[in-house]
């Protein structure tokens, strides 16, 4: 069951923001790029292994899913979690980032942009005190030592 529940929350949220609204914005796939734009295979191949990875995390150990609705039950703080606070994000984005340079399209960066505004503007109004309402001081130690965007490499 968590499987299924994984698949419709990245169906739903990431698959929206990282596949359908870049093709609302760039259109369907363009022939196969040239030159400089093949260096966007890089941030998308890095974005989706650590978002697939966070992913697993979340269903394996948290016990939950990408989603708030079905958020993780149990605390979250291993695999890349260690080094930053969101990764998934950092993940999708760093999807898009690819798309944008792999489409050459300066809307499609521009999206990205507003993505992580609306993604920072989430996660402190609402994510982190839910957080921090949920797992209490085993959040705030965690808040404290894990930077939310940059992460701290060993």
């Amino acid at each position: 069951m968590i499987v299924l529940r994984s698949l419709i929350s990245v169906v739903l949220l990431p698959g929206v923001a990282a596949v359908l609204i870049p093709w609302l914005i760039v259109g369907p796939p363009a022939p196969p790029v040239s030159g400089v734009e093949w260096i966007g295979l890089l941030p998308v191949a890095f974005g989706l292994a650590i978002f697939a990875w966070c992913v697993v995390i979340f269903a394996s150990r948290g016990r939950g899913t990408l989603a708030p609705w079905d958020a993780p039950r149990r605390f979250v703080a291993v695999g890349p979690y260690r080094r930053v606070r969101n990764p998934m994000y950092l993940g999708v984005g760093s999807v898009v980032l690819g798309e944008a340079i792999l489409s050459g399209s300066v809307a499609l960066a521009v999206y990205v942009a507003v993505l992580a505004l609306v993604w920072h503007a989430f996660i402190v109004v609402w994510e982190e005190p839910s957080l921090e309402r949920t797992f209490g001081d085993e959040y705030r130690t965690y808040r404290a030592s894990v930077p939310r965007w940059l992460p701290r490499l060993p």
